[in-house]
């Protein structure tokens, strides 16, 4: 049967080494999982508990296309208590995790064959939805000195119609300062092109609270999800804030593509929004980890990385080490029992050379795995200078 060329999008890697991790655990070894974006945690207990009252009480049918009210509501107000911003409930749109707001936000800002800017190294689907989508996806290859993040005279000469920024990022956990981030919205309008903010790690930060782009400006879409602050990966629940006058467009693509979110994700994660201490607790959780990584990984020889600003990762420079970061991925899975992610992922050019390593599970967990990269890097280094 014939298949279209919008289906000739790249895997993701990370999924792929969490199969190979998978395989390895069924086969009886222990592997500590460094590879994916995941809290070790679940979703907070008062969301459980929530959600099981509500199931006694009747099923769980369609909501609206543009999620529960009273969860918008919610959402707003969280604006309201995060950056100082009096949002208009109307304007947020729920959705089937921050993947399906991808899919929404690009149908509905862009044609085929658009072409819209994206940071490398950055999340990959990025690229890989707008390819399904018939869109182009221009990488903008940032710069170690601006910490790998796009500033605002990478947009010069592009010709886009639309600029993808992630602060917190993924796979860097860098951070856009305010004047940063501000300069990059200007650049984007200068060109007439649409701004996107992917906003999914805000609320992990260590350092200082990230600035949300609509601190800055109502012309944007901003884009989360309770996966990662909220700790609610599988529920597959997320938000969009965009303009007013975009929300009925939005509506009715959704209705079409998605009918709705899970409405029992939708209830766990409202009462998930009332959950403070044990979601500070986490946060406390991944500082922790953070510490350990970052005098854990230069022990071990990862020592060519930047400190993150927020979200879970660590992204390492092992161009010393390796020209294969895929190879050196699964040497290390199955040399060391840990699992971690190649670069390649996030930067289809220099991403041979680069791993990145998560510290979202437990710290224990974190721990033993630095140990056993120290074992590893100790055993290789050996093996390649033998004595002589």
């Amino acid at each position: 049967m014939r298949r279209s060329t919008r289906a000739n999008v790249d895997p993701f890697i990370v999924m792929d080494v969490m199969e190979s991790a998978r395989r390895a655990e069924a086969a009886g070894r222990s592997v500590i999982h460094m590879e994916v974006g995941q809290p070790g945690t679940g979703a907070p207990r008062a969301a459980l508990d929530s959600l099981a009252r509500q199931m006694r009480e009747g099923p769980m049918g369609y909501t609206v296309a543009l999620g529960l009210p009273e969860l918008r509501a919610r959402i707003a107000r969280l604006y309201g208590a995060w950056y100082d911003v009096d949002l208009n409930p109307e304007r947020v749109v729920i959705t089937p995790g921050s993947s399906g707001g991808f899919i929404l936000a690009f149908t509905a800002l862009f044609d085929s064959g658009d072409r819209v800017g994206i940071g490398a190294p950055g999340y990959p689907s990025y690229r890989q939805i707008l390819r399904a989508l018939g869109l182009v996806p221009v990488d903008i290859e940032t710069a170690p000195e601006n910490r790998l993040q796009p500033v605002a005279a990478d947009l010069a000469g592009r010709d886009l119609a639309g600029v993808m920024v992630a602060s917190p990022a993924n796979p860097t956990g860098t951070m856009l300062g305010r004047d940063a981030l501000g300069d990059l919205i200007a650049a984007t309008a200068a060109q007439g092109a649409a701004f996107l903010s992917d906003e999914i790690y805000h609320g992990i930060e260590y350092e200082a609270r990230a600035v949300s782009a609509l601190e800055l400006t109502d012309d944007c879409y901003v884009i989360n999800s309770f996966s990662k602050y909220f700790s609610m990966t599988g529920w597959r629940v997320g938000w969009m804030v965009v303009p007013e006058d975009h929300v009925r467009t939005l509506e009715r693509i959704a209705q079409n593509m998605f009918i709705c979110a899970p409405h029992a994700s939708q209830v766990a994660a409202l009462a998930a929004m009332d959950c403070d201490d044990e979601l500070r607790g986490n946060l406390a959780v991944y500082a922790r980890n953070r510490a350990l990584m970052l005098e854990g990984l230069p022990a071990a020889g990862f020592d060519r990385i930047a400190p993150p600003d927020g979200a879970f990762y660590v992204y390492a420079d092992v161009s010393h080490l390796t020209d294969d970061s895929r190879a050196f991925a699964a040497e290390i899975l199955e040399s060391a029992g840990v699992a971690v992610t190649p670069g390649l992922d996030f930067d289809p050019r220099r991403g041979a050379t680069t791993l990145r390593f998560s510290y979202a599970r437990s710290t224990a967990d974190i721990a033993e795995g630095l140990e056993r990269l120290k074992r590893f890097m100790a055993g290789r280094a050996q093996f390649s200078n033998p004595a002589r």
